[in-house]
């Protein structure tokens, strides 16, 4: 049930990726303004993460649970009626807060319902949907606009939000609701809108190729702004119930599994749009023919997952996490050698083993972050875990963009493809590009020849960076505890 809930927030945000170009052509709107069916639902994502820690604590997990789902079966409803762009987009953001409060949520409600001794399988069922969303969106995405229509891609959470509302009714125990915290509003005010804003300038980067853009400083230095103040407001003694618990960080394996979930986000979502776009752009392939090739990296990860949950528990999240971080760099080192040619057996090979290496990794390091918190701050420690991972995403996201639109440009080849093809069948401009680029009208198929070797060779260069950044997170990940994980004493964690 609580999976249901994570598979509709998480599915839906690749799901929708795939038909950008379609909103573009149904509503008649740029790229740049149909970007914001995405940016729409991650700012709201990001906004409603915060409270959702307090609200949990004030509500009760199953009422706030159901709430979670209506608004996002609701929302997605909505977006299938969309007559407009703006309506469509107003709709997203309505989804957005409903699903930002599915993940965190969902990891209480499991957490506390297996204790910390089985926190490990319970964080490796939770894993299925964060790991397979991004490789199987695309695959329903595809399908879903070619052989129905765009609104499919919402009204298809239509029966799994009804399906996942009746079963939590059922089945989740009647919230035992203590008495109510003081609700945080200042720390709402400052945190919110600083992640809203900041997470605005990061998304914005890809289109504008740079962050030294005043649409994307402005934003990202407002943003961090509202952030930096809020660290002494929620540390103050005078703030006992803070919007989010920053005194966590006081447990050095909360602090450390942090450090190591947000560089593998930045490097395992950043490198996740690599792989479809590579398939789509030099290969030729449809979107749906894309996120197919993807599957092996799913169903890698679906082998490793629940071993390595039961390993968690039993011998303590270090050394598995080390093990799939080393394993994943293998598979990324492999891209690193792609060409325009390169077999379609190697890659699936990779990404079979990069897979294998997810199952291992991103699970057993909430397991390390969880494991140690009382039952009391189970809510506020997913709900700072969901934080880190929606912000480093984004930066994943915006760095590897950035990165590979500026390695394309540096290639003369693939410029003058993209000029050819914003020239048309105009002769005029045609001859213009060619006159700018010297290029003799006899060269011109020589040049074009070159273009996808040219852009193999881009996301070969991309690829290095991703298989440095996925290194990188052996560092941290070599402070995870590598026994079993003890709860501690609260007293101790809290510092009181």
């Amino acid at each position: 049930m609580v999976v249901l809930g994570a598979i509709m927030s998480i599915l839906d945000i690749t799901v929708v990726s795939v038909a950008l170009n379609t909103f573009q052509e149904e509503f008649d709107a740029t790229a740049a303004a149909v970007a914001w069916t995405m940016t729409g639902y991650t700012l709201a994502l990001a906004s409603v993460i915060p409270l959702t820690g307090w609200a949990a604590d004030r509500f009760g997990t199953k009422r706030l649970y159901l709430l979670a789902v209506l608004l996002f079966t609701a929302g997605s409803v909505l977006c299938a009626t969309a007559s407009s762009l703006e309506l469509l987009v107003v709709y997203r953001v309505l989804q957005g807060l409903g699903g930002g409060m599915l993940m965190p949520l969902g990891m209480t409600i499991l957490t506390r319902a297996a204790g910390p001794e089985r926190i490990g399988r319970v964080m490796a069922v939770l894993g299925i949907p964060m790991l397979l969303g991004p490789i199987f969106g695309p695959i329903v995405g595809g399908a879903l606009i070619d052989n129905a229509s765009w609104h499919w891609i919402f009204l298809i959470n239509l029966p799994i939000g009804i399906a996942a509302i009746v079963y939590a009714a059922i089945v989740l125990p009647k919230d035992e609701v203590e008495p109510s915290e003081t609700f945080d509003w200042l720390g709402m005010l400052l945190l919110s809108p600083g992640l809203a804003a900041f997470l605005y300038g990061v998304s914005s980067i890809p289109e504008h190729g740079s962050a030294a853009h005043v649409e994307v400083l402005a934003p990202m230095i407002i943003g961090i702004v509202l952030v930096i103040a809020f660290v002494p407001w929620a540390l103050a003694k005078r703030n006992a119930h803070p919007l989010i618990e920053l005194r966590l960080f006081k447990n050095k394996d909360m602090t450390v599994a942090v450090l190591a979930m947000m560089l593998f986000a930045i490097a395992f979502f950043g490198a996740s749009l690599l792989f479809p776009l590579y398939f789509i752009q030099v290969r030729g392939e449809d979107a749906l023919g894309a996120g197919l090739l993807l599957a092996p990296q799913g169903v890698g990860a679906m082998i490793t997952m629940p071993i390595a949950g039961i390993l968690a528990d039993r011998i303590g999240p270090g050394k598995i996490v080390l093990v799939g971080i080393t394993v994943i760099t293998v598979g990324m080192a492999m891209f690193t050698q792609i060409s325009s040619e390169t077999s379609y057996a190697y890659m699936l090979a990779a990404l079979f083993v990069m897979g294998l290496g997810m199952g291992g990794t991103m699970m057993p390091i909430m397991t390390a972050a969880l494991a140690t918190l009382t039952a009391h701050n189970v809510a506020r420690g997913s709900t700072l875990l969901n934080i880190t991972q929606q912000i480093a995403a984004s930066m994943g996201t915006a760095l590897f963009a950035v990165i590979l639109t500026n390695e394309l440009k540096s290639k003369e080849s693939v410029t003058v493809a993209n000029a050819l093809g914003e020239a048309g069948d105009d002769q005029g401009a045609v001859a213009a590009v060619l006159q700018k680029f010297a290029i003799a009208p006899d060269q011109l198929q020589a040049v074009l020849a070159r273009v996808p070797g040219d852009m193999a060779d881009s996301f070969a260069t991309v690829f290095i960076v991703a298989t440095i950044l996925v290194a990188c997170c052996l560092i941290p990940a070599a402070f995870l505890p590598r026994k079993k994980v003890a709860p501690v004493d609260p007293s101790a964690m809290m510092g009181h």
